[in-house]
């Protein structure tokens, strides 16, 4: 018994034979070591392509909103990236991952960046208005469905920013229709996709080093499969 003990405990058992047998096979090591290896470097790569508007936010943004509506674009081709390295990862498991975000962003960057600018001016314009509302009688009209209007605006983009690498060779005009109308079609998913992004901001906000660090790729990876299952074409 103290032989078996002590042969489970450096990583294996004795079979009939003398022979040993892992607990754990090299297959799901390398499985597990290339999943973390591939969250926190997304992490490190997402904060990096996004540097400029996590400094903004690091500020008294009721004074640098400005510069925070300014460099907010620069999510796009970082998530159209990072989405790429999750369809890699999901395809192909561990994927060498700074190359395929390198790749990604470049490749993506134009359109990345001007879905990034459409959803932050409608943002920008919607807060405005909330602005110019809050208080007035008719504010209780128009405040509620300015905000279903921004809310609407994020989690199209976040849909178009996960259909770019699926949708290589289409126009912007064409990912946003299918962002807009599957979006649209099945709004549980776009729905449970912007509470989960909710959940991340409100992490990132709270305790900006965990969020970074260790919640946004996998919070991330569960908002994009939410995306990725929201744009299938009906059949």
């Amino acid at each position: 018994m103290a032989g078996t003990t002590a042969a489970a405990g450096r990583g294996g058992v004795r079979a009939a034979g003398g022979t040993r047998r892992r607990l754990v096979s090299q297959e799901t090591y390398e499985l597990v070591f290339g999943t973390v290896y591939t969250g926190l470097m997304t992490n490190v790569l997402l904060a990096v392509a996004c540097l400029p508007l996590l400094l903004v936010a690091a500020t008294d943004l009721a004074a640098t909103w400005p510069l925070a509506a300014l460099t907010a674009p620069l999510l796009g081709p970082a998530l159209a990236a990072a989405f790429t390295v999750f369809g890699a990862f999901s395809t192909d498991g561990p994927t060498a991952v700074v190359r395929t975000f390198a790749r990604a962003w470049r490749r993506h960057l134009r359109r990345g960046l001007a879905i990034g600018a459409l959803a932050t001016g409608a943002v920008v314009v919607a807060a405005v208005d909330v602005a110019f509302f809050w208080g007035r009688t008719a504010g209780a009209v128009a405040i509620p469905v300015l905000v279903t209007l921004a809310a609407g605006a994020l989690v199209t983009a976040v849909l178009a920013l996960a259909a770019v690498p699926e949708m290589p060779g289409a126009r912007l005009r064409e990912v946003l229709l299918a962002a807009v109308v599957l979006g649209a079609r099945r709004w549980y998913l776009s729905a449970s996709a912007l509470l989960v992004l909710g959940l991340l901001v409100s992490v990132v906000a709270a305790r900006p080093v965990v969020g970074l660090g260790f919640a946004a790729a996998p919070l991330l990876y569960a908002a994009w499969g939410l995306c990725r299952f929201a744009l299938r074409p009906s059949r």
